[in-house]
């Protein structure tokens, strides 16, 4: 039918049309290829004229750079270790000493503490009030006819003793702990208490001078009356 005949024409035609922009491609393709060949061409004969006037190949141009980049990387790392050690070694000195210090400061208290300090453990908190007496009256005598400091404290069942004398500060001690067995604390019994155990001292102190004297070989040391206080 007529209808037929135009749409194979039309069909037809756009056949022809198409084959036509194909070959249109095609040809532009090509004419791209070969510009695409000329300018890799012009690239490679100004990489050639580069390398002559730098006397160097890419090759050689891109090892060179490696080379220079690692060097630079390995004089900044070793910088950043340099002072990564440096502040590593002061830190440690610091702290080192900071350390050592406090260690000092606690040996020297601990020494200082245990020359100068003794402790005695009461039966109970009452005798802490017994110690003291009505308006501290006991503990004025004790401390004044001792030569020491008595520290009474909120340390539980504890008193302390400080003297700098370790005569006076045993003397203190053996008087307070037969007081506290004693428990007859008024200022007459301490002064009683006191004055046995600075007897009892006397004669410890000279038998233990007279056992020094014979574990050295000294046997004609001269008799001297002894002290009658501490």
């Amino acid at each position: 039918s007529k209808r037929l005949i135009e749409r194979e024409e039309t069909v037809d035609r756009r056949l022809l049309e198409m084959e036509g922009k194909k070959k249109e491609i095609l040809v532009e393709e090509q004419r791209l290829e070969k510009e695409r060949e000329k300018i890799r061409g012009l690239e490679i004969k100004q990489r050639e004229e580069l390398e002559k006037i730098a006397g160097i190949s890419t090759a050689e141009a891109k090892r060179s750079l490696l080379d220079t980049i690692k060097e630079e990387a390995k004089k900044e790392a070793a910088q950043i270790i340099q002072k990564v050690e440096r502040e590593a070694k002061e830190t440690a000195n610091k702290k080192a000493r900071k350390i050592v210090a406090t260690a000092i400061q606690r040996c020297a208290v601990d020494e200082v503490a245990g020359t100068v300090i003794s402790t005695l453990s009461l039966p109970n908190d009452e005798m802490k009030g017994r110690v003291i007496g009505r308006e501290g009256r006991n503990i004025r005598t004790f401390e004044a006819l001792t030569g020491v400091d008595l520290i009474v404290d909120d340390t539980p069942e504890t008193v302390v003793i400080s003297c700098f004398d370790p005569l006076r500060r045993k003397i203190a001690q053996i008087s307070l702990e037969r007081l506290i067995a004693d428990t007859r604390i008024h200022p007459a019994r301490i002064e009683e208490i006191v004055e046995k155990a600075k007897k009892d001292m006397e004669e410890i102190l000279h038998e233990e001078g007279q056992r020094a004297a014979f574990d050295m070989g000294i046997s004609d040391l001269p008799t001297q009356q002894r002290a009658n206080s501490a």
